[in-house]
C-alpha cells in the first residue's frame, strides 16, 4: 500500500481554536497528526511563537489559504508567511455564477497570481467543491479550470468527499491529474440522501483505491478535514486517523 504523511486542516476544529488555539493544536497533534494547514496566527500571538508551538508540536506547516471567493490576496504578504513558518503551498476556493466568460476570466486571474506566487518559489493551488462539477456546454467547470491554468502555475488541492458530491468517482476524477494535486483532502461521505460528512473509513468512499491513484499522479500529503461532524471533532479526527492507520496509509511518523 502506499503512504503518505497525514496533516489536518483546523476548520474541523474552529470553534475550540478560538476558545483555545494551543491546546486544540496539542489536542490534535497528540493523535498522531504530522502536517497542519494554518493561517495566520490569532491576535496577541506573534508569527514566531506560532512557529514555536507548531515545531514544539511537531506540526509541519504544509499549506496556507488566501480566503474563500476573493481575489484580493497580498501574494508578498502570504509568502513572507509562508517563508517564516516554512510552508510551500497558498489555496483558494470561489463560486462561479454558470458562465464561460466567468470562468474563462478567473481562470486568467489564477494564473496571474500564481505566476506572482512561482516568483516568490510558492505554489498556487484550486480547492474544489461541488458546484465547479456543474456543466457549461457539456463541460465541467473543473474540468474548464483545469484546461485554461497553467499546469505549472495553478494546480489542485482536490476534495474527496465534494468530488463524490458533485457526481464523480474520486478515483477516476483524480487520476487525470497527474503532477497537479500535490495536497489531497480527505472527506468521507455516510450512505444515504443526506450525503452528510463521515470519517474516514466510516463511509462509502474507497481510500485504498483513492490512495492508490495519489500516489500514482504524485501526491505528497493527504489532509484530514471534516467539515461537519455528528460526534466530537477532535474524536472525529481521532477515528480518521486510526483509520488510516489500520488501512496502512500513515508514513510512520516515530510519535
Amino acid at each position: 500500500m502506499p503512504k503518505f504523511p497525514i496533516a489536518f486542516q483546523p476548520y474541523t476544529i474552529q470553534k475550540q481554536l478560538v476558545e483555545d488555539y494551543a491546546g486544540s493544536l496539542e489536542r490534535v497533534a497528540a493523535i498522531g497528526y504530522q502536517g497542519i494547514e494554518i493561517g495566520m496566527p490569532p491576535e496577541g500571538m506573534k508569527i514566531a511563537e506560532q512557529k514555536a508551538l507548531l515545531d514544539r508540536l511537531g506540526l509541519q506547516v504544509i499549506n496556507t489559504w488566501g480566503g474563500f471567493n476573493s481575489f484580493d490576496i497580498d501574494t508578498e504578504q502570504i509568502a513572507d508567511y509562508l517563508d517564516e513558518v516554512g510552508g510551500r503551498y497558498i489555496t483558494v476556493s470561489m463560486l462561479f455564477d454558470g458562465t464561460l466568460e466567468d470562468v474563462l476570466n478567473k481562470s486568467g486571474q489564477m494564473n496571474r497570481i500564481g505566476e506572482a506566487f512561482h516568483r516568490r518559489g510558492k505554489q498556487f493551488l484550486y480547492h474544489n467543491h461541488d458546484w465547479e462539477f456543474k456543466r457549461i456546454d457539456g463541460e465541467t467547470i473543473l474540468d474548464i479550470l483545469l484546461r485554461e491554468t497553467d499546469p505549472e502555475l495553478v494546480k489542485m488541492e482536490m476534495d474527496t468527499y465534494w468530488i463524490k458530491r458533485g457526481g464523480e468517482d474520486p478515483a477516476v476524477y483524480l487520476s487525470k491529474l497527474q503532477n497537479r494535486c500535490p495536497l489531497l483532502h480527505i472527506k468521507d461521505m455516510e450512505a444515504g440522501e443526506e450525503q452528510f460528512f463521515a470519517e474516514i473509513g466510516e463511509g462509502i468512499l474507497d481510500f485504498t483505491k483513492i490512495s492508490r491513484v495519489a500516489e500514482a499522479i504524485g501526491t505528497q500529503w493527504l489532509v484530514v478535514e471534516q467539515d461537519q461532524s455528528r460526534l466530537d471533532p477532535f474524536e472525529s479526527l481521532a477515528i480518521s486517523y486510526r483509520n488510516l492507520h489500520h488501512l496502512d496509509l500513515i508514513i510512520d511518523n516515530n510519535k
